[in-house]
C-alpha cells in the first residue's frame, strides 16, 4: 500500500492527517535507520525522526520539486542528525562508550553483538569523519546514487564518491588491522 511519493506530497497538501500517515508508512523505517547509523543510539535515533518527520510536515509547502521528494526527505533527516550530533558536541558516540545496559534493550539491537565482525565495521564506520560516514552509510546501506547523496549532503557527486572512496579503504584497513 505505500504509495508513490508524488502521491504522498499531493496527499499531504490536500488531507494532511491522511498524507502524513503515508509518509510514515514509506519513510518510518529507512529514516530511522539512516538517522541510527549517523547517531547510534535509539533514543537519540527516536527524537531525530520525531523531529525529522515534524519538520517535513511544517516544510512541506517549500518543496518545489527540484530533487526527487526522497532525497529532500533524507535531506531533512541528514540535517537533523548532524544538529544532534553537533549538540553533543560533534563527538559520535562510539559503541565502547555506550552504557552497557542499553546494549541489552530489545530496541537497541542495532548490531548484533556476538558477531565480532559486525562490531568491528560498526566501529569502523564510526571512526570516520562524518562527510565519509554520510557518504559510505547512503551509498552502501541505502544503495543511493552518488548524484543523489550529493544532493542530500549539499554537496558534489565527485566529493561524494572521493569520501565513499577514502570511507571504504580506511574500513578495509581497519577490518583487516589485528584491533
Amino acid at each position: 500500500m505505500v504509495t508513490d511519493d508524488k502521491d504522498i506530497v499531493l496527499k499531504i497538501r490536500e488531507n494532511p492527517e491522511k498524507g502524513f500517515r503515508l509518509l510514515m508508512a514509506k519513510y518510518e523505517a529507512p529514516l530511522y535507520w539512516h538517522i541510527r547509523r549517523l547517531v547510534v543510539l535509539h533514543d537519540d535515533a527516536q527524537d531525530v525522526a520525531q523531529e525529522t518527520f515534524v519538520r517535513i510536515y511544517r516544510s512541506i509547502g517549500q518543496y518545489r520539486g527540484d530533487s526527487a521528494f526522497s532525497t529532500w526527505v533524507y535531506r531533512i533527516a541528514t540535517n537533523e542528525a548532524l544538529r544532534c550530533l553537533e549538540r553533543r558536541k560533534g563527538a559520535p558516540q562510539s559503541l565502547d562508550d555506550v552504557d552497557t545496559s542499553l546494549l541489552t534493550m530489545k530496541a537497541d539491537d542495532y548490531v548484533d553483538y556476538d558477531d565480532l565482525e559486525a562490531v568491528k565495521l560498526q566501529k569502523a564506520i564510526l571512526s570516520l569523519p562524518t562527510k565519509q560516514q554520510l557518504a559510505f552509510n547512503l551509498r552502501y546501506y541505502d544503495e543511493l546514487g552518488y548524484e543523489e547523496i550529493a544532493q542530500i549532503a549539499g554537496s558534489n557527486a565527485a566529493a561524494v564518491k572521493a569520501n565513499y572512496h577514502n570511507a571504504k579503504e580506511k574500513i578495509i584497513a581497519y577490518m583487516t588491522s589485528n584491533e
